[in-house]
């Protein structure tokens, strides 16, 4: 892409935030006036030029179909964690036990990312603490945590919850990726099932 290319895409994707912002200003204010906008620009501008962000490609698509399951599973989970955490807090023989769960995405897209860290907070029982933008991975605290085998379930609800956003809202290349990366994961699953299968025949044989 050309230098004046860039630069064009760069101020668009730039255009929805500032009138966001300026229309934040003027909504905390609780009223429209020309100073209010005057300002709201103002500040705006100090807010993207001196917090400058690398613009975050969106590339979206809505599938309605792949939203409403979204959101439905949403509304579920957060139903289920919100009694999850209430039965622990009125449980006496509750022993705390919390870890913190690195969960490596399989997609590179900052809306994705962030999409699946809020959905995943919103959910009572854990939060996102931390998040490395560069290798797509969200690290949150969760709550009641005894064994690893937790731990595995925790991490492929979030990933399943990234799959969701990913088909509801990601971009084609978002969606390619996915469907790579679950290829090559039910490739490595099926050779360690088969591996796992070859160890036991071998122990059958020799234990006869």
């Amino acid at each position: 892409m050309s230098t004046p290319k860039r630069r064009l895409t760069t101020f668009l994707n730039q255009v929805p935030l500032f009138l966001g912002l300026v229309l934040l200003w003027m909504l905390l204010w609780g009223a429209f006036s020309w100073l209010n906008v005057l300002t709201g620009i103002l500040l705006a501008a100090v807010v993207s030029v001196g917090f400058y962000l690398p613009a975050v490609q969106l590339g979206l698509r809505l599938n309605p179909w792949f939203t409403l399951l979204y959101l439905a599973r949403l509304g579920f989970d957060i139903v289920r964690g919100s009694l999850q955490v209430a039965a622990l807090a009125l449980s006496p023989r509750y022993t705390p036990s919390n870890a913190i769960v690195a969960v490596h995405l399989r997609t590179r897209s900052d809306f994705i990312l962030t999409l699946t860290g809020v959905s995943t907070s919103i959910v009572p029982g854990a939060i996102v603490v931390d998040v490395d933008r560069v290798r797509s991975t969200l690290y949150l605290h969760v709550l009641n945590v005894h064994r690893p085998e937790q731990v595995e379930r925790f991490r492929n609800g979030v990933l399943a919850e990234e799959h969701r956003i990913v088909m509801a809202l990601g971009s084609r290349e978002d969606v390619e990726r996915l469907r790579q990366v679950s290829g090559e994961d039910r490739s490595e699953q099926n050779q360690r099932a088969r591996d796992q299968h070859a160890r036991e025949k071998r122990k059958r044989k020799g234990s006869t």
